[in-house]
């Protein structure tokens, strides 16, 4: 798509320095501008870059002053780095933009589909499902049987959705999820044999919601697993099954959070974190990359780190105690050594 200076400053409610009918084609960084592309400068350390770059416009901020001459045509904002923002997600938006149901779909005669879906090659669509308006479902994507998804969601490729999932409005999962696959329930038997639990619950998942590839969620064996409203999980997370996360809570890549465990809303948690089953996280919570969780966390606003995670303050000065452990063994040698003596 082409758009000129004139009409991206109508948009942006920005003024213009240059030619207002200089036209881009693509978003680029400012250190890679190139003819046809629009960029912005927001960021002070970037500021000698604005004097190189080929870039046709760089959106900037009101108070910018130019040092030195400039190629590009400039648009002025109030705020160029929230300015930027809003383009990249009008850009993606309109690349996303598909409608229609590819031929090569599989739809049960009992499903229903809403207004102006895409549904792409080689989606399968179960008994008794129900998807919103808007959605968009890409290639090669299973949805089982009675599940149920909002309006605006997106779907990428290779998502498996197991039967009886909800998953709500507006939300967005990433390429190779699997929701609803069952939870890791086996009761031992006799000569350690394991015999399998059926995990008879389902996964729901509330509005806005985003999760990142390849990141599983197991269903329910009784009731529900729950993801609030707002919540942010990344790339190649485990959520076991009963696990409830509150609104607004994010985890980073390659977390693993077992069974029955309640994380409160607002909650933060670093890469690698690791969480036991049927524990309570409070409000607000952080938790430090490569945590070991093994209590519950019953303090709003507690910061945790370590394994087993201790309060942060707590870990920064045990990390002190840790690094000199050689040398606070070495003086008590000498101290016995001395005592021994006498």
């Amino acid at each position: 798509m082409k758009f000129t200076a004139r009409q991206i400053a109508n948009f942006l409610n920005g003024t213009i320095d240059g030619d207002p009918e200089v036209s881009i084609t693509k978003l680029a960084k400012i250190e890679a501008g190139e003819p046809g592309s629009l960029t912005f400068l927001a960021n002070p350390v970037y500021t000698n870059y604005i004097y190189s770059t080929t870039a046709s416009i760089v959106v900037v901020n009101n108070a910018f002053v130019a040092e030195n001459p400039i190629k590009s045509t400039l648009i002025r904002v109030e705020d160029a780095y929230a300015a930027f923002a809003s383009l990249l997600e009008i850009y993606n938006q309109s690349k996303l933009n598909r409608t229609g149901v590819s031929e090569n779909s599989a739809i049960s005669d009992s499903a229903r589909i809403g207004k102006t879906c895409y549904i792409g090659e080689f989606v399968v669509v179960g008994e008794n499902t129900i998807i919103g308006n808007n959605v968009k479902i890409y290639p090669n994507t299973y949805v089982g049987d009675n599940v149920k998804i909002g309006d605006n969601t997106i779907i990428y490729a290779g998502v498996k959705i197991y039967s009886d999932s909800e998953i709500g409005n507006n939300c967005i999962i990433h390429a190779g999820v699997v929701i609803g696959s069952d939870g890791f329930g086996f009761a031992q038997q006799q000569g350690n044999n394991f015999k399998k639990i059926a995990q008879i619950g389902n996964v729901l998942i509330e509005d806005f919601v985003e999760i990142g590839s390849n990141t599983t969620i197991d269903r329910a064996t009784l009731g529900s697993t729950i993801i609030r409203r707002g919540v942010k999980l990344d790339n190649l997370i485990q959520v076991g099954h009963n696990v409830e996360i509150g609104e607004n809570t994010v985890i980073a890549a390659q977390s693993g959070i077992a069974g029955s465990t309640k994380i409160g809303r607002d909650c933060m948690c670093a890469g690698q974190v690791g969480i036991v089953g049927h524990l309570t996280i409070a409000d607000n919570v952080k938790i430090g990359a490569q945590s070991g969780v093994n209590s519950s966390i019953a303090k709003e606003g507690a910061i945790v780190i370590g394994s087993p995670a201790i309060d942060a303050s707590i870990f920064r000065r045990s990390v002190v105690h840790f690094k000199n452990l050689q040398s606070l063994a070495d003086d008590i040698r000498q101290l016995k050594q001395a005592l021994f003596k006498k």
